[in-house]
């Protein structure tokens, strides 16, 4: 659900344009790798909660004991993994944020924070 948070946060808001201006930029320090980087994670999270959840459910079916041994590690290694992609993923956001200019943010400022946050609490979700 965070991953999810986090993903719509950026795609809903995450990107704005000046008055003067049709062209879209990241809300985040004009850095458009930081709202990449919040998205990509995002959404690749939230697949692959979704396939480790059918995992999980088709798991007491699995007779063999090495699918099951392999499929515990593959979860346990995925988690580790996306646990140090999200803290990543959180420094980048709040560095990002904090070299943004005020008068660059005029809608999406709680959007940013949210994604921000969000990743926070996906650290310790993951």
């Amino acid at each position: 659900v965070f991953a999810l948070i986090v993903f719509a946060c950026l795609v809903g808001e995450g990107y704005t344009n000046l008055p003067s201006s049709s062209q879209l930029f990241c809300i985040f320090n004009h850095n458009e790798d930081a709202c990449r980087y919040g998205i990509g994670i995002g959404i690749l999270a939230f697949l692959a909660c979704i396939f480790f959840f059918m995992v999980d459910i088709y798991f007491p079916q699995i007779s063999n004991t090495t699918d099951r041994k392999y499929l515990v590690l593959a979860d346990l290694g995925f988690s580790g993994l996306w646990t140090f992609l999200w803290f990543v993923g959180f420094c980048f956001l709040t560095n990002q944020w904090a070299w943004t200019r005020a008068e660059d943010v005029r809608v999406g400022a709680d959007s940013a924070r949210a994604a921000i946050t969000f990743s926070f609490f996906s650290i310790f979700s993951w």
